[in-house]
């Protein structure tokens, strides 16, 4: 069973602008980052993330939103690999409803490929693939966007796969370990951490990550299957899921008619026309996504500007103009509250700052 990452739309919008991930992630790693001495709370509430907010069950974050707050963490901890540890800091009931189908699931192979068809629902950051190749049973974790600086996809691979051990030793025994494990990250200086964690050959710099389970393990029998239980979360899942698909499509739709709207942006009234639905209505269901229709159009025009700013032959003002934007001061003002640096600083021009990551 396999699963491709969902490519860009042809308008330049993308899956990170989107607040669809339930924030498990962060979850964790709040508290972990709290036992480095770090208060993740103003970052949170600087993405929009506050205390009661991270609280709620309906709670959902775009890619941008949990690399922000990943990427400073890192940098506040000075923990290069702090995404092992978040990993390991995971318990089985880290995946919500999946990680109780995964439990009930017949086999682990089983467990895995209910994980990767469900992975939506999980609040993962990367997307998983998984099948039999020889010598084993293989997961690949791929980044949902290439552009991710180094800091933030290497702690999201290391979260991926040490969760995944972490969960399954929890499921299946603690004797569990992988074949092999492979990073497409480089080799840091100590890898001890790697083979203490993993118990087994780890390989960096590779062409993907990915990680390989014994086929006896990946045979070897759940200790908590029951198919009746199975059964009736997957229906819960399945309900889940097509509710998930219809978010996505009704913010994936509304993204890329901004998108190719600009530097003109439809009114809210205009996009309930074209969805045959009332301003209320409209409303409510992009309030069950977790987001408000400002909040896209932010989105899509920060997109924009960081695509325009990558074109040197652009002036800051034609930047401006071609996003939407009243005039320079407003790019800078929405580009300060993005980047807290300035558009020619962004865009790194000569004798100006230089090489802060984008959110």
């Amino acid at each position: 069973m396999t699963h491709s990452p969902a490519p860009a739309h042809a308008s330049g919008t993308s899956r990170s602008t989107s607040a669809t991930i339930p924030p498990n992630i962060l979850r964790y790693l709040a508290p972990v980052a709290e036992g480095c001495g770090v208060d993740l709370q103003p970052e949170l509430t600087r993405v929009g993330l506050d205390e009661t907010v991270m609280r709620s069950a309906a709670l959902r974050v775009s890619y941008r939103q949990g690399s922000a707050v990943i990427r400073r963490a890192v940098e506040l901890t000075g923990d290069a690999h702090l995404g092992l540890r978040v990993g390991a800091a995971q318990h089985l009931t880290a995946w919500g409803l999946l990680g109780f189908a995964q439990m009930a699931a017949d086999t682990l192979r089983d467990a895995i490929e209910t994980g990767v068809r469900f992975q939506n629902l999980s609040g993962t950051m990367v997307v998983w693939s998984a099948g039999p190749e020889n010598p084993g049973y293989v997961l690949r974790a791929d980044l949902p966007d290439p552009a991710l600086d180094p800091p933030v996809a290497v702690f999201l691979a290391e979260e991926a796969f040490v969760s995944v051990v972490t969960l399954t030793r929890l499921s299946v025994g603690d004797d569990f370990a992988p074949q092999s494990v492979e990073f497409a990250f480089p080799a840091p200086r100590d890898t001890r951490p790697f083979t203490e964690l993993f118990r087994c050959p780890v390989r960096f710099a590779a062409a993907e990550s990915r990680l390989v389970f014994p086929t006896a393990w990946a045979r070897r029998p759940m200790p908590g299957r029951d198919p009746v239980t199975y059964a009736a979360v997957m229906e819960l899942l399945e309900e889940q899921l097509a509710s998930r698909r219809d978010q996505q499509d009704l913010l994936e739709v509304l993204e890329v008619s901004i998108a190719q709207s600009l530097p003109d942006v439809p009114s809210f009234l205009e996009q309930a026309r074209r969805h045959a639905s009332s301003e209320r209505t409209l409303r409510r269901r992009l309030a069950e996504c977790g987001t408000t229709y400002e909040a896209v159009v932010d989105g899509v025009r920060r997109e924009r500007v960081e695509q325009l700013l990558r074109r040197p032959e652009l002036t800051l003002r034609d930047v401006a103009r071609q996003a939407g934007f009243s005039d320079m001061r407003a790019l800078r003002r929405a580009v300060h509250r993005w980047h807290g640096a300035t558009p020619a600083q962004l865009r790194g021009e000569p004798g100006n700052y230089q090489g802060r990551a984008r959110t």
